[in-house]
């Protein structure tokens, strides 16, 4: 287990501050958060290559914190792989069997199950300055995965590669976490950290904002930043009020003068909520009749955005002062139904889909 206590470190601007979490054995953890938010910083702290101001970083219940990086039982992979020119594909692979005075049959018959874990069999006598990006991130993760760490840190290992190989490396590393490597992954994209992550940390201006498992974070964050973060679109800031008549926890929660039915046990008061844009439908007539959705509203369609998991359809619903619902939808809806802006329409969600979050 990778245990990161109280971790703090100032680097001018750049500064992580009293930093903690956990990750257990098995767990593929993504540290979650826009540039400039300390997650390199943090990864590379936890490496061994930057000193801590504060805190301590304990590994398997061993304090960790002021051994050498070539200590740590870490592996390292950065966004550009840092692979040694010099070398062939198999001595990069080899490099750290060598570092720890194996015999030359064992660091071949390691680098050659690396090599087939890896589909790199037919590399291994190439000079690296011939391979590809996406080649040469696959190397750069078997020589990380070949010195057997205990824990394998990535930062921004997808970012840099092309659209082919993005998710060739991405189906890797689910192979390679699954035969039960520890993960920790740094990344400011979302998308990446939902198709990855079992657990998930938030980080904003060098804290942790929010950590938990995937479903946890994205479906019900804890601030309009994180929600903001990872894609909520519908974010309202309003009125919770009372309970009046029927169950106890199905609430009214005013905003722009917006009425919408929520299911929550908090309190009156200010507060915020979130509906992901994916459980909006959307109809061309009045839905009372044909849903049992308690929240629906007719709106104009403002625009409509081609997005990378359907058509991100905006419906301005509000009564006087604009007030707009994103709907995500598939391209043939939007055929079926003939979207187009400025076009009345009606949508919907139920009150469990509107998670509410207390200011």
């Amino acid at each position: 287990m990778l245990s990161v206590k109280n971790i703090s470190k100032s680097l001018g601007t750049l500064a992580i501050r009293d930093v903690s979490f956990e990750v257990q054995p098995g767990q593929y953890f993504v540290l979650l958060g826009a540039s400039g938010a300390g997650k390199s910083v943090l990864l590379e702290t936890i490496a061994g290559l930057i000193w801590p101001d504060a805190g301590r970083i304990f590994l398997d219940g061993r304090d960790v914190t002021d051994e050498k990086i070539q200590k740590r039982k870490f592996g390292l992979v950065f966004q550009n792989s840092a692979l040694f020119p010099h070398m062939t594909v198999y001595d990069n692979i080899a490099y750290s069997l060598r570092c720890k005075g194996l015999k030359n049959s064992q660091i071949q018959e390691r680098v050659d199950r690396i090599a087939e874990d890896f589909a790199v069999t037919g590399f291994l006598k190439r000079r690296v300055q011939t391979l590809s990006g996406g080649e040469s991130q696959r190397i750069s993760l078997a020589r990380a995965v070949a010195s057997e760490p205990r824990c394998l840190l990535l930062d921004e290992p997808i970012s840099s590669l092309d659209a082919k190989s993005r998710p060739q490396i991405r189906a890797l590393l689910r192979k390679i976490n699954r035969q039960g490597q520890t993960i920790v992954h740094v990344t400011h994209d979302y998308t990446e950290a939902v198709s990855l992550g079992t657990h998930i940390a938030v980080m904003d201006a060098g804290r942790i904002a929010q950590a938990g498992t995937v479903e946890e974070v994205f479906q019900r964050p804890k601030s309009e930043f994180i929600a903001r973060f990872v894609g909520i679109r519908n974010f309202f800031k309003g009125q919770l009020e009372k309970p009046v008549d029927g169950p106890a926890n199905l609430r009214q929660f005013v905003a722009d003068g917006l009425g919408l039915s929520v299911m929550t046990d908090s309190v009156a008061g200010i507060g915020f909520v979130m509906v992901r844009s994916e459980d909006v439908t959307i109809c061309s007539a009045a839905m009372n009749a044909h849903t049992s959705a308690r929240n629906n509203f007719e709106g104009t369609i403002v625009d409509i955005i081609p997005a990378a998991t359907g058509i991100e359809v905006l419906i301005d619903v509000g009564a006087g002062k604009p007030v707009e619902v994103a709907a995500m939808i598939s391209a043939e809806s939007v055929k079926s139904l003939e979207l187009h802006c400025g076009k009345r329409v009606w949508i919907s969600f139920k009150a469990s889909a509107a998670r509410y979050v207390e200011q």
